[in-house]
C-alpha cells in the first residue's frame, strides 16, 4: 500500500492562540525587570481556576468501499467527501460477499491531469490476506474529483469518481455563484417569439447549493426546480437568487426580456418521423430486410415534399416505403419542406439488418464501408455511398486488389466512375476527384507492392489456420464473419502461427455485438508483435504472452470502464472516447494497424486515431509487478491475435488482410 506522507493542517484560531500565549509571557517578564510586579504576583491566583476544557475534535470522516465476487462494480463506495482528514476503508472478505477469494484493489489515479492527483492510494484485498481483507489508510482530500479503479487485469470495470467539496460548511462564507440563460425563438428586433425559457443556475465550491429562488416580475420568490417558460406577451423581468448549505444568500440578480405575439405567418418547418418495421431477432437487429416509412405534417401552409437519404447517399424524393435488404448497420436521413419553403432539421434512423430470410448478400469485390471515397492513401472527400449494385463506391473500385500495372487499374477506375455518373450516384465534380485520387495513389506502379495478402477471408479452410489459446473462444459464421463466444467464459486469443511479421499494414474490420442496449459494449484487441506464446520462459499461460510481450491495439467504444478506449495502445498510450471515432453499435469498422520499426499508427475508418513510439523505459500503467514495460515488448517482428475478453463481450471480425512493408 503507498501512501504519501501528509502533515496536519493548521487552522489559523491555533497559531494565534500560541502567539497570544508569547507575547503575554514576554510582557509580564518585562513588567518584573521594571519592578511593576512579582514573580510571586504573576499567574497568582486568588483560587483554582477550573481548567479550560479541552477543544471539541471534529469527527473524521471515514470513507468505505467494499468489494465481493462481481468483477465489474464495487459492492459499496462512497459518491461525496468533504475536504480534509479522512479514514479510508477497503474491505474485501467473506462479509461484504467474497465466496471466492479473489483479490481486488482500490487504487487512486494519479497519472490523470483531468482529475485530483494528491493522494497515492493502492490498496490490495483479499479474504485470507493477514487483516481478512479489511484494511484502513490516514488520508488528507482536497476539493475537487478523484477517479478510482481495481487494478486486477479483468476487473477494469470496477471504477468511480469520488467528488470532494470544501471544508466543514461552518467554515464556508463565500455565497454560491449564479447566473440566468434565456432561451427560446427570436425576431429580427432580439424579442422571443412567442415563448421564452428561462434557466437558471448556482454553483458553491464549499459547502454546496442548498436552495436556488426565483421570481417573476414583483411577484414573490419561489422555488426553482426547473427552467421556468414565459408565454404572455409583453416585457418580462425574472429574479433569482441561491443559498449554500452554510447559509450564504446571494445578492439577487435578474435578466430582462420581451415577449413578441407570434406571426401568422408559416415559419415552422413540418414535423417529420421514420419508423422501420421487419421480423428482428433476439439483439433487435431485423432479419433479411426492414421497411422504413416516413411521415410528415404540417399545420399551416402543408407539406410539399418528403426526401430521404441512405448510408450517405444524396437526397432522393419519398413516395413510398423504402425496403432495405443489405446485410449490415445502415442510416436513413430524412427531411420534410412545406409549401412556405421551411425545411426540416434531418432526421436519423439508424439499425441493422442480420443475414437471414432468402436474400441473398450483394456480390461485391472489397468490404470497404468507411464514411468517404480512399483510393490507397489518397482521401477523396467524396461521400462513400451506395450504389444500385448495393455495393459501396470503395468496394467497387478495388485498390486492394493485385493490379499488374497502373494503366489498367486506372482504366478499371474510369469504367466504373463512368458507370456511377450514368446511375447518378456521383456527379462529374466527384469523379474528377476520384480518377485524380487512383493518379496520385500510385497503385499498379513498378516496385510498388499495393496488394494485400488475406489472413482470414471468411472460408472454413483460412478460418483452420487460426489457433486459440486460453478461456473463450471464435466460431466462424455462414456469412463468412467469426464472431466471439457467447457460451464459453474466460479471457483468451485467437492466433495465427504460421508466421512473424515485421513491418507491416494490417486491415480487417470489426463489430461491436454485446448482447443489451447500446450503453453496452465489447471489449476486444488486436495483439501485434509478441512472440510464440507456448514454452515461453517467463510466461506459462499461452493468452498472456501476448498481454505481456506484445502490443493490444484496444477495441471499446464504452463510455464508462476500461480508461483505455479504441485505438489505445493498452497499458502506454491512452485514446480517449471522444478520440475513439465512436461509431453506433453493429457498424462494421475499418482498422488499419501500421507497424514501421518501433512506431505504430492506429487507423479506424480511414482516420488516423493514435501514434505510439515504442521507445524503451515506458512502464505499464496501472501498474502491475510482473510487466515489463515497453522493455520488454521491442520485438522487430511478431504474431497476430485477437482478443476474446467474455461471453458478455462479443466481438465479430472479417476480411483480415495484411501488407509487408
Amino acid at each position: 500500500m503507498r501512501l504519501p506522507t501528509s502533515h496536519p493542517t493548521r487552522r489559523a484560531g491555533s497559531g494565534t492562540r500560541r502567539r497570544r500565549h508569547t507575547v503575554t509571557a514576554l510582557l509580564a517578564a518585562l513588567l518584573m525587570v521594571l519592578g511593576l510586579t512579582s514573580a510571586t504576583a504573576y499567574g497568582q491566583q486568588s483560587a483554582p481556576a477550573a481548567p479550560a476544557p479541552p477543544a471539541a475534535a471534529a469527527d473524521q470522516q471515514v470513507l468505505t468501499w467494499t468489494a465481493g465476487d462481481d468483477m465489474t462494480k464495487y459492492t459499496t463506495a462512497p459518491a461525496t467527501a468533504v475536504a480534509g482528514k479522512a479514514t479510508i476503508v477497503f474491505e474485501n472478505s467473506e462479509a461484504t460477499g467474497n465466496t471466492t477469494g479473489m483479490a481486488h484493489t482500490l487504487t487512486f489515479v494519479t497519472s490523470d491531469s483531468d482529475y485530483n492527483q494528491d493522494v497515492d492510494l493502492d490498496i490490495l484485498a483479499t479474504p485470507s490476506d493477514s487483516n481478512g481483507g479489511k484494511h484502513t489508510a490516514e488520508v488528507t482530500l482536497t476539493p475537487g474529483t478523484y477517479r478510482y479503479l481495481c487494478t486486477i487485469p479483468g476487473h477494469g470495470q470496477m471504477q468511480g469518481t469520488l467528488v470532494v467539496t470544501g471544508d466543514d460548511p461552518g467554515d464556508d462564507t463565500t455565497p454560491p455563484e449564479t447566473s440566468a440563460e434565456v432561451d427560446g425563438e427570436k425576431d429580427d428586433d432580439g424579442n422571443y417569439v412567442g415563448s421564452a425559457t428561462v434557466t437558471v443556475t448556482a454553483s458553491d465550491a464549499d459547502s454546496g447549493v442548498d436552495t436556488i429562488e426565483y421570481a417573476l416580475g414583483d411577484g414573490a420568490f419561489q422555488p426553482y426546480t426547473a427552467p421556468v417558460t414565459v408565454n404572455e406577451a409583453g416585457s418580462h423581468t425574472v429574479r433569482y437568487r441561491a443559498t449554500d448549505k452554510a447559509g450564504n444568500s446571494t445578492e439577487v440578480k435578474s435578466v430582462d426580456f420581451t415577449v413578441a405575439e407570434p406571426s401568422d405567418e408559416d415559419t415552422a418547418p413540418p414535423a417529420v418521423e421514420a419508423k422501420a418495421e421487419g421480423s428482428r431477432n433476439s439483439d433487435g437487429d431485423y432479419v433479411g430486410k426492414a421497411k422504413v416509412t416516413v411521415t410528415a405534417e404540417d399545420d399551416k401552409s402543408g407539406v410539399d415534399t418528403v426526401e430521404y437519404a441512405l448510408d450517405g447517399g444524396p437526397y432522393l424524393a419519398y413516395e413510398e416505403p423504402v425496403v432495405i435488404d443489405r446485410t449490415g448497420h445502415h442510416t436513413v436521413h430524412y427531411r420534410a419542406t412545406d409549401k412556405a419553403g421551411n425545411t426540416s432539421e434531418p432526421g436519423r434512423l439508424s439499425f441493422r439488418v442480420a443475414p437471414g430470410g432468402g436474400v441473398p448478400s450483394p456480390d461485391c469485390p472489397e468490404y470497404d464501408e468507411r464514411l468517404t471515397v480512399i483510393v490507397g492513401t489518397v482521401d477523396t472527400g467524396v461521400p462513400n455511398r451506395m450504389t444500385q449494385r448495393r455495393c459501396t463506391i470503395n468496394e467497387l473500385i478495388e485498390d486492394e486488389k493485385e493490379w499488374t500495372s497502373q494503366a489498367l487499374f486506372l482504366k478499371h477506375v474510369r469504367s466504373v466512375t463512368a458507370a456511377l455518373l450514368k446511375e447518378g450516384v456521383i456527379v462529374p465534380r466527384e469523379r474528377q476527384l476520384i480518377q485524380r485520387a487512383a493518379r496520385q495513389s500510385g497503385i499498379g506502379t513498378p516496385g510498388q507492392d499495393t496488394g494485400y495478402r488475406p489472413l482470414f477471408d471468411g472460408t472454413k479452410e483460412s478460418f483452420a489456420q487460426w489457433e486459440h489459446v486460453g478461456g473463450g473462444g471464435f466460431g466462424l459464421n455462414e456469412d463468412g464473419a467469426m464472431t466471439s463466444s457467447t457460451t464459453v467464459d474466460g479471457m483468451g486469443m485467437l492466433w495465427l502461427p504460421r508466421r512473424t511479421y515485421g513491418d507491416f499494414s494490417l486491415k480487417l474490420q470489426w463489430r461491436d455485438d454485446a448482447p443489451g442496449g447500446d450503453a453496452s459494449r465489447a471489449n476486444s484487441g488486436v495483439f501485434v508483435r509478441f512472440p510464440d506464446v507456448h514454452d515461453h520462459p517467463e510466461e506459462s499461460r499461452p493468452e498472456w504472452v501476448s498481454i505481456k510481450y506484445g502490443h493490444e491495439l484496444q477495441i471499446l467504444d464504452r463510455p464508462d470502464g476500461d480508461m483505455y478506449k479504441s485505438g489505445s495502445v493498452y497499458g502506454f498510450d491512452r485514446v480517449g472516447l471522444a478520440g475513439a471515432g465512436v461509431t453506433p453499435k453493429g457498424t462494421w469498422n475499418d482498422y488499419e494497424i501500421r507497424v514501421i520499426g518501433q512506431h505504430y499508427e492506429v487507423y479506424r475508418n480511414g482516420v488516423l486515431i493514435n501514434e505510439f513510439d515504442n521507445a524503451r523505459g515506458q512502464l505499464f500503467n496501472p501498474p502491475r509487478d510482473d510487466d515489463p514495460g515497453t522493455d520488454g515488448r521491442r520485438y522487430a517482428e511478431g504474431y497476430i491475435g485477437l482478443q476474446t475478453h467474455s461471453t458478455g463481450d462479443v466481438v465479430s471480425f472479417r476480411d483480415i488482410r495484411i501488407r509487408e512493408l
